[in-house]
């Protein structure tokens, strides 16, 4: 079985949640005799065709990009011919270019969705866009949201239920490097241990601010590893701020990245917006055994963290709160243990890659044996 799989951005240009998740998608499935390819765009420089352990990586170059929605004339022009390669072709939503290449290619295969997230920032040009995404969730054969509270909270994925199913985000954990003691040794020289730490891309809806203001007139440590649009101002606000309990790290490496989820003693994760539909993060903290602490913004974050019990969940945008929640686990080392040992259960019972990828076969069979017949969790 051949599918290829459709997203705005992908290894090694960028690194988020996104493209982690059709990584592990496509890693899982090839376990099970699926041959993977990836399209997506680049900046130009660099292989057009990028062979990977998961999949066949084929770039285009990015021409243009409106509103964060990148497009390619020569993705377009060339779409057609891709997608008569597979037999099933995987989009993942939302990238408005994709609906575009999709009716202009005439496509008439079987096809699945993964709904990422709601367009929830361009409000203005969503009055625009809206007429094609909905025609194109309507054209598609089947639609998979990534939790249960995403579905039942998202209006768009409400208007479409009967084609809709849950397959929630997994990670297969040996695609993880296994932990190296010289790095753990370097990062706990650098940063010490007992932190709290957030990994992911600094975008505007991570709640990182939020945070920030959160460790004001505070000892508790915090650990941040990534970049992206909003590093400048996260900096210039620590600085106003007078924090120096807080580092930024930087991307890291996957060595580092278990190094640090290694030395950390909670997974913290401020997001205040849809935009976060999942968090693929807390799926990485509950598979090392951290407790996590995150908000509640009616998404996959809530499904991956129970308050209570594999952590603590706070209301969104509150620094007094998520304060409070990080103070509380950082004086009860039994909670922690706790905590830590019910994530790493619920990620054993619920977000490995072999249960994902399980699924995701089942659906790629059904969708082309016939008519989508959805089976919902």
């Amino acid at each position: 079985m051949r599918i290829l799989h459709v997203y705005k951005t992908y290894f090694p240009e960028s690194q988020g949640g996104l493209e982690e998740t059709i990584r592990q998608i496509c890693r899982s499935t090839t376990a099970r005799g699926v041959e993977n390819r990836v399209l997506t765009l680049y900046p130009g420089r660099g292989e057009r065709i990028v062979e990977r352990e998961e999949a066949t990586v084929v770039r285009y170059r990015q021409h243009l990009e409106v509103a964060s929605c990148g497009m390619s004339a020569s993705a377009l022009a060339a779409f057609k011919r891709q997608a008569s390669w597979a037999d099933v072709v995987h989009y993942h939503f939302p990238w408005p270019f994709a609906d575009v290449m999709h009716f202009a290619a005439g496509i008439r295969a079987p096809t699945v969705l993964t709904y990422h997230s709601d367009v929830v920032r361009q409000k203005t040009l969503m009055r625009v866009y809206s007429p094609l995404m909905h025609r194109f969730l309507r054209s598609v054969s089947s639609v998979v949201a990534t939790s249960p509270n995403y579905f039942v909270s998202s209006d768009v994925l409400q208007g479409i239920s009967e084609k809709v199913e849950v397959i929630p985000i997994g990670l297969d954990e040996s695609t993880y490097p296994q932990l190296d003691p010289a790095v753990v040794d370097e990062l706990e020289a650098e940063v010490g241990r007992d932190f709290f730490l957030f990994v992911g891309v600094l975008r505007y809806y991570k709640g990182l601010h939020i945070l920030l203001d959160a460790l004001a007139g505070t000892d508790l440590p915090v650990v941040v590893a990534g970049s992206g649009p909003v590093e400048t101002e996260l900096k210039a606000h620590v600085r106003r701020l007078g924090l120096r309990n807080v580092a930024f790290l930087g991307h890291v490496s996957d060595v580092r990245k278990v190094a640090l989820l290694h030395l950390s003693r909670a997974v913290v994760f401020p997001s205040y917006l849809r935009s976060e539909a999942f968090g693929v993060t807390l799926v990485e903290g509950a598979m090392f055994g951290k407790p996590l602490i995150s908000t509640e913004i009616g998404t996959g974050t809530s499904y991956v963290n129970v308050h209570g019990e594999t952590g603590l969940v706070v209301p969104p945008g509150d620094s007094k709160d998520l304060r409070g929640a990080m103070a509380e686990l950082a004086a009860d080392d039994q909670r922690v243990a706790e905590m830590g040992a019910a994530s790493r259960h619920r990620y054993e019972d619920f977000f490995t890659g072999d249960v994902m990828g399980a699924r995701y076969l089942d659906l790629y069979e059904r969708v082309l044996s016939g008519p989508s017949q959805t089976v919902r969790s």
